[in-house]
């Protein structure tokens, strides 16, 4: 196998990392942008030990999977890597990705995982987006044209999302499926008023310019809608002139901030924060539960498939007046306060102070009063010299929902230790959850009762799954 050399493949599968697999007299080729059964002429861009990358040049013959993209920068931005699948096809490809991880890295031999719980529809799903403003990615043809041109400031402009693997180029983008029709309308409005005036965007190359991000959140069940614009410095007048040109061309606008922050890390964050418009955040419901949202907050991007995640975990807890529940990796505290009405208490325990206050805000907004929030590190917090579990109460229950690198292994030994009934684990890495899943289960303690696969994010490789631990009636520890 060589650079440049060109091939005709047929895909056999799809990988958990998004990218199709076929094979050259057995030897593995990774195909972006390909599916199950199609046939294809590709040009090998880049040649490993034991695989290559290659880039499709032709598409011969589509596979039974193949799908019509409805956006037309698939392929190109980094947002929808999977819109060219048919969408009952990603659902299958998902669940099988969690089989897959769960054989591999788990151990576990045939796991039954329930089909996943899709969308009705997968597009203007996500209540929040995060544009970039940059330099703009030109297709090779149009760069060389311009290139002898050096092409004026407002002609290299961009607002839009990050073509996959380049941090220095943005895809100028004027339609996305992604959130909702207001939102295209906001992200045309501010690409104009800066081109007209022309403020700079800043390079991640350079460290210079002024617009940063442009973050989009919206309420899906009121009628509240945040444009939060990321900028390098203070400039009032600018954003008093963009306030006056957003509401006037959206007035379904409901607030407007200014986040300021000269880091170089491209995070949408501000070291500091003006509310110029309206109250300075929105207001979301799970479910019957009302949640406040700021600009800096985290809330789950796809409100309609949280309602279903977070009610899955609610009956899967099976949580009784009489029990405590341990929320660990508790966020902003939406599975804790979805979790209070069941039980007699619920401990959240999350690293960021931040965090903290805002579960503590949402409890108050919900008129709960039997959730108690810890601020503290899981590897240090929970083991058993603390003396705030002898105070507030062992865990009958318990809900694991870490970032993608999954729970710390001196969390899964006192959870081991302490032996709750019940431990469910959102996940949204299939791998690192099996991994935990296997340390969890390998003494027999605990058996898995349910795994249940949830499609958050419809058009990417990325699934949520549950999973359910039951505390096996004897104890083989003893």
């Amino acid at each position: 196998m060589e650079r440049n050399q060109e091939l005709r493949l047929c895909i056999e599968t799809v990988a958990s990392d998004g990218r199709a697999v076929a094979r050259a007299d057995r030897y593995v080729v990774f195909v972006d942008g390909g599916t199950t059964g199609d046939l294809l002429d590709v040009r090998i861009r880049r040649v490993r030990r034991r695989y290559a990358e290659a880039e499709i040049l032709a598409l011969v013959k589509p596979g039974p999977e193949r799908s019509a993209p409805r956006c037309p920068y698939a392929g190109l931005c980094g947002g929808c890597q999977w819109q060219h699948i048919d969408y009952r096809a990603q659902l299958e490809l998902k669940r099988q990705h969690v089989v897959d991880a769960l054989e591999r890295i788990g151990g576990f031999e045939h796991p039954t995982v329930d089909p996943v719980v899709g969308m009705s529809d997968p597009y203007y799903y996500r209540n929040k987006m995060e544009f970039s403003f940059g330099d703009r990615w030109m297709e090779r043809a149009e760069l060389e044209s311009v290139r002898e041109e050096q092409p004026a400031s407002g002609e290299r402009f961009a607002l839009g999302l990050h073509i996959p693997q380049r941090f220095d180029k943005v895809l100028d983008v004027e339609e996305c499926y992604l959130q909702s029709e207001q939102s295209t309308r906001i992200v045309n409005l501010v690409r104009s008023f800066a081109r007209e005036r022309a403020l700079p965007a800043y390079s991640t190359v350079r460290h210079q310019g002024y617009l940063r991000n442009l973050v989009i959140r919206q309420s899906r069940h009121a009628a509240e809608l945040m444009v939060n614009i990321v900028t390098s410095e203070d400039r009032p007048e600018v954003m008093g002139e963009l306030r006056a040109v957003l509401l006037e061309g959206v007035p379904e606008i409901t607030t407007i901030c200014n986040n300021i922050t000269t880091r170089k890390s491209q995070v949408a964050l501000g070291e500091q924060e003006r509310v110029v418009y309206g109250p300075g955040f929105i207001t979301e419901r799970l479910g019957r539960w009302q949640f406040r949202i700021s600009a800096n907050s985290f809330f789950q991007t796809n409100t309609l498939q949280t309602e279903l995640l977070y009610e899955a975990v609610r009956r899967a807890a099976q949580a009784t007046p009489a029990e405590t529940v341990y929320d660990l990796y508790s966020g902003t505290g939406t599975i804790a306060i979805v979790l209070a009405a069941d039980a007699r208490s619920v401990v959240g325990i999350e690293s960021s102070s931040a965090a903290i206050e805002d579960a503590l805000g949402n409890a108050s907004l919900n008129g709960i009063n039997n959730c108690t929030f810890i601020a503290g590190d899981l590897a240090e917090k929970f083991t058993r010299q603390t003396d705030w579990m002898a105070q507030l109460g062992l865990p009958d229950v318990v809900v694991l929902d870490p970032p993608r690198a999954g729970v710390h292994q001196k969390v899964l030994a006192e959870l081991e230790r302490i032996g709750p009934r019940r431990i469910l684990y959102v996940s949204c890495n299939p791998a690192t959850q099996a991994r935990d899943l296997q340390l969890l289960c390998a003494r027999g303690r605990y058996r898995i009762e349910q795994l249940q696969p949830f499609d958050m994010f419809p058009h990417t490789r990325h699934v949520e799954n549950i999973a359910t631990l039951q505390k096996a009636s004897k104890n083989p520890l003893n």
